[in-house]
């Protein structure tokens, strides 16, 4: 028999029994409504056997965790529905992030946002299928035939081969993805999912590297949940600083620069306000001004952490055969 903390309330299990089972035995709703758990601190799927006393946390969609586990799982239904759609397809990676999830493809022929409803229409079909996620792991080796064909899994392989451990699969059908996890129990888990933008993505943030399809998407447990979520998405629109903008004649945006204002004479007025704003409550309090370089090396952001988690979204450039990129 094994002791599980439940938040203060201690129960006795067999040894071995799952998370998912436990979330069982408290409550069908529960259990229905679990995506993950955690052990220990440490956040796993609801499939894994608990050996020794512990505390556990069941995670629902409405934790972080679970719903990092929700969108993670939705990214391998949208890569099994592509690759059953467009056979052939090199795929790389698909996390969850902040609100959603996204994958990246190499395909023969990029993707258009027209091609959205019929890849929805094919995870809908796996979804209803129910298959179950099967994590199972396997030495460097064999890791490396399972993945043959599939070069930036093999890229991806090869770097963990060097640390001696086993690779981590998961398998939901006729579907198999290197992956750590955690993931949902099955596919039929996912009630309402929506696929929301395509753009291209070089592989690992990397100018230097193939330029690949980025699928981005969003579900939820409820359809009334993706349906409050894209109305969210609309009411947003509708104040979008570049609709605002160019309605108040504050400033415009050019080819020239995408992304990067123009401030037209209403614009400055505003910008000259804040600015004048921010000098006054920092006098206030004692602050004094510096000014530091605008563009800094490749050194200085290894440090920080940006240059290994957000270099994708940072403006790079090379001086002298070393990488720079703007603050």
């Amino acid at each position: 028999m094994v002791k599980i903390d439940l938040k203060g309330q201690v129960k006795e299990f067999d040894q071995g029994v799952t998370a998912a089972e436990v979330a069982k035995s408290i409550g069908m709703g529960l259990y229905k409504s679990a995506c993950a758990a955690k052990i220990d601190g440490e956040v796993c799927d609801l499939r894994t056997p608990i050996e020794k006393d512990c505390s556990l946390e069941i995670l629902t969609f409405d934790t972080a965790e679970g719903k990092h586990a929700y969108w993670h799982t939705t990214s391998h239904i949208m890569a099994q529905a592509v690759m059953r759609l467009y056979p052939g397809t090199k795929f790389s990676i698909g996390p969850a992030i902040e609100n959603g999830f996204y994958y990246d493809f190499d395909m023969e022929q990029p993707l258009s946002t027209e091609d959205l409803p019929k890849i929805e229409a094919e995870m809908k079909k796996i979804i209803k299928e129910d298959l179950p996620l099967e994590r199972f792991a396997l030495p460097a080796e064999k890791a490396k035939e399972l993945m043959a064909g599939q070069p930036y899994k093999e890229e991806l392989i090869e770097e963990h081969a060097g640390k001696g451990e086993d690779i981590s699969f998961y398998k939901q059908g006729d579907f198999t993805d290197l992956c750590a996890g955690p993931h949902l129990v099955s596919t039929g888990m996912v009630k309402a999912v929506k696929l929301t933008a395509i753009t291209g993505a070089y592989w690992r943030g990397d100018a230097k590297n193939k330029m690949l399809t980025r699928v981005y998407g969003i579900s939820f447990p409820k359809q009334s949940m993706l349906e409050e979520h894209l109305q969210m998405l609309e009411e947003a629109k509708k104040r979008d600083h570049r609709k605002l903008g160019k309605e108040l004649g504050l400033f415009m945006l050019r080819d020239e620069g995408p992304g990067f204002p123009f401030f037209l004479p209403k614009g400055m007025v505003l910008k000259n306000l804040l600015i004048d704003y921010w000098r006054e409550v920092h006098k206030k309090y004692g602050y004094v001004e510096v000014s530091t370089p605008v563009i800094l090396s490749r050194k200085l952001w290894e440090r920080s952490g940006h240059w290994d988690h957000y270099k994708q979204n940072m403006y790079t450039t090379v001086i002298d055969d070393e990488d720079y990129a703007i603050k």
